[in-house]
């Protein structure tokens, strides 16, 4: 077991992201991380164990990739400040592990924004 990789999401309230991770099982980055039945799942919350402010859609490209989007809608419900994050894998057998994981920093956003 790894401890995950860290990755910051920069998040502007209200816009669309999309961000793609590749992954190896070495650092030459020549045998590539089989994905073959994995569930990929990600999430944002307030703190580690703490409320689910929103989960993050995860689609798998074989053999290596996992691309996640957070649709406007979204992250239009993120309030501003530092939020968490990560992307856990979960293979067919039951074994979880984690990837990737870290902050999530929320500009508010000024058009289309919620009054104060």
């Amino acid at each position: 077991m790894t401890t995950p990789e860290t990755y910051v999401l920069n998040v502007y309230r209200g816009d669309n992201y999309a961000w793609q991770f590749v992954f190896w099982n070495d650092a030459a980055k020549t045998d590539p991380l089989d994905l073959t039945d994995v569930t990929p799942k990600a999430e944002i919350r307030n703190k580690p164990g703490g409320n689910r402010v929103t989960e993050m859609t995860c689609a798998v490209t074989l053999p290596n990739i996992i691309d996640l989007t957070l649709s406007a809608a979204d992250s239009h419900t993120l309030q501003p400040g530092q939020r968490v994050w990560d992307l856990q894998l979960t293979y067919l057998s039951g074994d979880v592990s984690t990837l990737v994981a870290g902050p999530v920093l929320i500009t508010g956003d000024v058009t289309d924004s919620d009054p104060e």
